[in-house]
């Protein structure tokens, strides 16, 4: 056990505590405790958090857009590269990007912990633009993977993610956090729009270093559009914060959610164009029911909000991970039954209540982890998170192209289904701390310092 100390304010306990006894605190009463809402007004963002999240919202959007433009035609493009022929290379090429991104995301995070956020932020995007435009030049193969690798070098997320939380209050974050979530979602509708006839215009050499240019512009809205960050305060030595936020139960129980969430959304894209194949859709037509689908589910986000202002986040989180559950069971009914035989209108319905759950669960996660920590410690935790996030979508692929060839779709969409459920049963504990996080009711958590 690290031999730190945490004083609190909390008038209900006095004098010291060690790290672990401040853990160990009784966790079924921890789950199932409620705080009486805010007032109505302290649920508006003032001017300085809707600067913030509008900047670092359009932040995610510039490099967002850059990579899913990509994404659409990256294999069919990649095709025309000395060595493209190779499938395996090719995939290999595509899941470079999210293996540095798990690799470096916890370094990065740790970093803006200690050198403060926006430096790393910075130097991340231009590390992606580097990478970007390594990209655009590679004349092989081999060289557009280095490109790809230095994209996901600039492993950012967890940095704006603590950005973020340092700047608007428990209240609104969840509403802060949804309008990055909304503008990501934005930008991969979009990209299915776009990314054809620009790939005919420019080819993909253009897209990338379109990419290196929507980055730069990232970089300029980190230095002239973001409101200043508070003064930074390291909180010890890298090992001793990574240290505190591994022993946290429920860090690990949401570290845990976002790799089951996208190892579950990555392994079902694997299945879910084939079923719209059968049911009659072409797959140059397959937006026509992943846009409407993206952008209906948007609504129910102003739910979510309403269940939050009542102090009910938890059991809006609770029910999004059970409809999952549901999602996946209908898809493995019209597996089983055959993309033909089930129809697009079930399918179409089924793609909008995944969306409706993802994006609610896509909010909530990283508004949950903010809370749980205070300021000094938010990098390292979003850190953790963002790595398994990433783990999730290489592992996500790897199960689902594995099971869908030793096993058919239907017994993908049941493993899908099965780690919902697993999901389901270890959140049931989980605390979610519904107004104040640690930091604002005046709790300082020392670790080791250098």
């Amino acid at each position: 056990m690290i031999g730190a100390q945490v004083m609190t304010a909390c008038p209900r306990r006095r004098g010291p505590q060690t790290i672990g006894d401040n853990l160990n605190v009784p966790e079924a009463d921890s789950a199932t405790a409620q705080q009486p809402p805010a007032p109505a007004e302290a649920h508006r963002m003032t001017a300085q958090e809707r600067r913030t999240s509008a900047s670092l919202a359009s932040i995610y959007a510039l490099r967002m857009l850059g990579l899913f433009l990509v994404l659409p035609v990256f294999a069919l493009e990649a095709r025309h590269y000395p060595g493209g022929d190779d499938p395996a290379l090719v995939g290999l090429a595509m899941g470079l990007y999210g293996l540095t991104q798990a690799v470096l995301q916890i370094p990065f995070g740790m970093a803006s912990d200690r050198f403060g956020r926006k430096p790393v932020i910075v130097a991340g995007l231009l590390l992606f633009a580097v990478g970007s435009f390594a990209a655009a030049m590679a004349d092989t193969i081999w060289w557009l993977m280095a490109g790809r690798a230095l994209q996901g070098a600039g492993a950012v997320s967890a940095a704006v993610s603590a950005l973020l939380a340092d700047q608007t209050r428990d209240v609104v974050r969840t509403k802060a956090m949804a309008l990055i979530g909304i503008s990501i979602s934005l930008m991969f509708g979009l990209s299915l729009v776009l990314a054809p006839p620009l790939a005919a215009l420019i080819g993909l050499g253009g897209l990338f270093a379109a990419t290196g240019a929507l980055a730069l512009g990232g970089v300029a809205v980190m230095v002239w559009g973001v409101p200043p960050e508070p003064p930074n305060q390291p909180g010890g030595r890298p090992s001793a914060r990574l240290a505190v936020v591994l022993a946290m139960p429920d860090l690990r129980r949401i570290d845990g959610a976002v790799f089951v969430l996208n190892t579950v959304q990555m392994a079902m894209w694997v299945a879910v164009p084939v079923l719209l194949v059968q049911a009659g859709l072409d797959k140059e037509h397959h937006w026509q029911v992943y846009l409407p689908a993206l952008i209906g589910s948007f609504g129910v986000l102003g739910g979510v909000f309403a269940l939050e202002r009542r102090g009910h986040l938890r059991s809006a989180y609770l029910g999004a991970i059970a409809l999952l559950v549901a999602v996946q069971l209908g898809l493995w009914a019209s597996a089983a039954l055959g993309g033909a035989a089930a129809g697009l209108w079930p399918l179409a319905v089924l793609l909008l209540l995944f969306f409706c759950a993802f994006n609610v669960l896509e909010t909530a996660l990283p508004s949950i982890t903010s809370r749980l920590v205070t300021r000094e410690l938010r990098g390292t935790a979003l850190g953790v998170y963002n790595m398994l996030q990433s783990l999730g979508l290489f592992c996500g692929g790897l199960l689902g192209g594995l099971l869908v060839r030793w096993s058919g779709a239907p017994a993908l969409f049941l493993a899908c289904a099965a780690l919902a459920v697993l999901w389901l049963w270890t959140s049931w504990r989980l605390r979610v701390p519904q107004q104040g996080s640690a930091a604002e009711q005046e709790q300082t958590l020392v670790v080791p310092a250098a």
